[in-house]
């Protein structure tokens, strides 16, 4: 019963019944078509969600996660544009090595200095976004400036998806195995459930911090090039205001800003109920400002949903039967 009533097969449901219920004011967002785009739009924000989750598990946050994108993302499209025949491979290995960069210096600040995580990341989400602007000199890559197959590589077909869907998918099996599995992944969620214990018992907590954020900044990197490449654009304000999206992602599937628990599978349904809600307001004809609106409402419910989890988790603990008496030997 307990996988009936979680909190992932409810929100997948809910999920479906939003994209229904849309369907029926609306049938076109039932075409094979439409179904298809909200899958890839849903892949960057999948796959920053992903590592995100990774972060608060451990009790902490990655305010730079889109600031990380942006600049790695305009990397790429400089190098790319610069130097054409360069082999897309390399283009894609340096925005993911320039954002594992930034995502390490994060985590070495965060874990082996014991410095606050929202203090740092909202430090370096500032930091990574004005250099942005100094590389760029505040100038566009644009179409023209990039190789064809730079663009192309996102939205070309592969077994009717867009390659951009299946990096998303290879990117959630990758992290739902690494945080289900292995032995990183049950440390993360160790500290963030118990930091005293998990240090007392040997977990090496600075090194977990470190990759853990190192991971977020290579997906980053990676999700920066799949970005420019995708939208055929590389500016100052690629993806400005987005590491709020991805937290909400976050929240809304399950995954607790207290720490110790979330998993895969939550941030993929919340990156996909996000952008149910952000394609369907247009096709209901619902007016732009109320999305941040109707996003907020949603947050605030899931972190009330959140909340009364881990209250009635604590009173499951708490509420332990009674020991039967001790019975004497006759």
């Amino acid at each position: 019963m307990k996988r009936l009533t979680g909190r992932e097969p409810l929100l997948a449901l809910t999920i479906v019944a939003l994209i229904l219920a849309v369907g029926l004011r609306a049938p076109v967002f039932l075409s094979g078509g439409s179904l298809a785009g909200l899958v890839t739009d849903s892949a960057l924000l999948t796959m920053l969600a992903l590592t995100q989750m990774l972060v608060i598990v451990t009790r902490g946050i990655d305010l730079s996660a889109a600031s990380n994108l942006a600049l790695s993302g305009m990397v790429a499209a400089m190098l790319a544009a610069h130097v054409p025949g360069l082999p897309l491979p390399l283009v894609v290995l340096s925005a993911m090595l320039t954002g594992l960069l930034l995502g390490l210096l994060n985590g070495w600040l965060i874990g082996h200095l014991a410095l606050p995580p929202i203090v740092i990341t909202l430090g370096t989400m500032s930091v990574y976004r004005g250099l942005v602007f100094v590389l760029s000199g505040g100038a566009w890559v644009s179409a023209h400036q990039m190789p064809a197959d730079f663009i192309a590589f996102p939205l070309t077909p592969l077994l009717g998806l867009p390659q951009l869907v299946w990096v998303a998918a290879a990117s959630w099996l990758v992290v739902a195995g690494l945080a289900r599995h292995s032995r990183f992944g049950r440390d993360l969620y160790a500290i963030g459930n118990a930091p005293q214990s998990a240090a007392y018992i040997g977990i090496p907590t600075a090194r977990r911090l470190l990759w853990a954020y190192g991971l977020s900044g290579l997906m980053a990197g990676l999700c920066g090039y799949l970005w420019v490449a995708r939208y055929a654009v590389a500016y100052t304000e690629i993806a400005y205001g987005f590491e709020f999206t991805v937290i909400a992602a976050c929240v809304i599937g399950g995954i607790s800003i207290a720490g110790g628990t979330g998993s895969a599978l939550g941030a993929l349904l919340g990156a996909l109920f996000l952008t149910v809600i952000g394609n369907a307001l247009p096709v209901l004809q619902v007016s732009p400002f109320w999305q941040s609106a109707l996003t907020g409402l949603v947050i605030l419910a899931a972190v009330l949903l959140n909340a009364r989890g881990g209250a009635r988790n604590s009173r499951q603990i708490l509420d332990l039967p009674a020991p039967p008496p001790h019975r004497s030997a006759a």
